[in-house]
């Protein structure tokens, strides 16, 4: 009996006796959101809490998940003792697979014994890293702020940044700690964006770090906007012309409507560029009107122009004309001289005179005077129907005399005068006059304005 209690006894020692030298631990992670960025081979960084609940010992961190783990050297830790340490596992080499990691790590003691425990860290990409975005802007918008987020737990230093989208592009280096947000404000050039509709545009930055670039996307939002300017601009007085322009200043597609009035004397010397859409006549007014749909940026130019000179002219005319035909109603007695060349048998210089006497009302006592240039003399073998009553050859003035003449009758006068002396150029003849009575009135009428022009022939 005592036999078997001492086996008993001494294969119960054999089976605690592990138990009783393993390490006794208690082991807490004090940190979180620990990251591995595969294109930087940036390591996890785990803090360990590590309390010894058994007897002093150097103890051994490792795992075999990764390329690698530090601290390489082992950590004393007395009993009873509570000791933080630093656990930093590189990501493994052939990793291409982005996502949470989850992997078994050991603490081992001198006699071999170990805790076995379990971490997990998310494995990234850089672009991963960071978001990009901004506030949301519209066409008055004189400047649009931007932000970029790291959002994990990792210290960025010396980043380089070229943000570029529809509205600008801007460069910058700065440094982004751990789950920090920078803000940029951009000045914009609205020149860039004014024929832009508004909706959401694709904001894009390459993040530079440590010589790895990393192409990253956000949305921006271009809120709706609605502004039609009207701009009316005239020019001139006589020729007048107004030009409207309408513009689209918003950010959606706008209907506009031109709308002109005139009426139906001003239309029929205005012009309008473009041809109008319609056309609308109500009484005496008129209605031109334009229909366009104008996108972002775009324009509608409406010039009328109207030519008051045209009327003008014509009101004139027709002044002119009454005033003349009330001048021509007053006219008693009107005559007209002509003179044409004739040939003479010595070959002396010769010319016809005719006059032709018109009246309009009756008359009497008509006396027609004629004088003759000085250079000139009167053939007086050559006279017309009507023969002179008296010629003045001392002063050169010849005179007809009729008593009565009737409202309509007409009389013919013609003479030749000459001359043996050679004439070259241009000349007048005198004007005729007229004396007569109406109404018991002296009353005095004369003629145009004769000329001949006579040039030297050759030899």
């Amino acid at each position: 009996m005592k036999k078997y209690l001492f086996f008993g006894g001494f294969f119960l020692l054999l089976f605690f006796l592990p138990l009783i030298l393993a390490v006794n631990l208690e082991v807490q992670k004090t940190s979180s959101d620990e990251v591995m960025i595969i294109d930087l081979n940036e390591p996890a960084v785990f803090e360990l809490s590590i309390k010894n609940n058994g007897a002093t010992d150097e103890f051994m961190i490792y795992t075999f998940f990764g390329s690698g783990s530090l601290p390489e050297e082992k950590s004393t830790i007395s009993s009873g003792q509570t000791k933080t340490i630093k656990f930093i596992v590189s990501p493994p080499y052939d990793v291409t697979k982005t996502g949470p990691a989850v992997f078994d790590y050991f603490i081992r003691g001198s006699d071999n014994s170990e805790y076995k425990g379990t971490l997990n860290a998310k494995v990234i990409n850089l672009n991963e890293a960071f978001e990009i975005g901004s506030a949301d802007f519209d066409p008055e918008s004189n400047s649009v702020e931007i932000y970029i987020k790291n959002k994990i737990n990792f210290n960025f230093e010396n980043l380089d940044a070229e943000f570029s989208s529809n509205f600008f592009t801007l460069d910058k280096s700065f440094s982004l700690a751990s789950k920090e947000t920078k803000n940029f404000e951009i000045t914009l050039d609205k020149e860039k964006f004014k024929q832009l509709t508004a909706g959401f545009y694709t904001l894009t930055a390459e993040i530079t770090a440590e010589d790895i670039i990393a192409d990253i996307e956000g949305v921006m939002k271009f809120a709706e906007k609605k502004s039609i300017i009207t701009e009316t601009e005239k020019q001139g007085f006589f020729v007048s012309t107004t030009t409207i322009t309408k513009s689209n200043n918003g950010n959606l597609p706008e209907i506009v409507q031109t709308t002109v009035q005139k009426n139906i004397i001003s239309r029929l010397f205005t012009s309008v560029n473009p041809s109008p859409d319609n056309v609308e006549r109500n009484n005496s007014k008129i209605f031109y009107s334009w229909n366009r749909e104008l996108k972002p940026g775009e324009s509608l130019a409406v010039k009328i122009k109207t030519n008051w000179f045209l009327p003008l002219i014509f009101i004139i005319l027709i002044i002119a004309i009454v005033i003349f035909v009330k001048e021509y109603a007053k006219t008693d007695l009107k005559i007209k001289k002509r003179v044409t060349f004739v040939k003479s048998k010595g070959g002396e210089f010769a010319l016809k005179v005719s006059l032709l006497i018109d009246t309009r009302k009756p008359i009497e006592n008509l006396l027609i005077v004629e004088r003759i240039p000085p250079v000139l003399n009167l053939y007086k073998k050559v006279f017309g129907r009507e023969i002179p009553t008296k010629i003045d050859e001392k002063s050169k003035k010849i005179e007809w005399q009729f008593k009565r003449l009737e409202a309509g009758e007409k009389r013919m006068i013609n003479y030749v005068i000459y001359s043996k002396l050679g004439i070259l150029g241009k000349f007048a003849l005198p004007r005729t006059a007229g004396f007569y009575e109406k109404d018991g009135k002296l009353h005095e009428a004369s003629s145009n304005q004769a000329f001949f022009l006579t040039e030297q022939k050759g030899n």
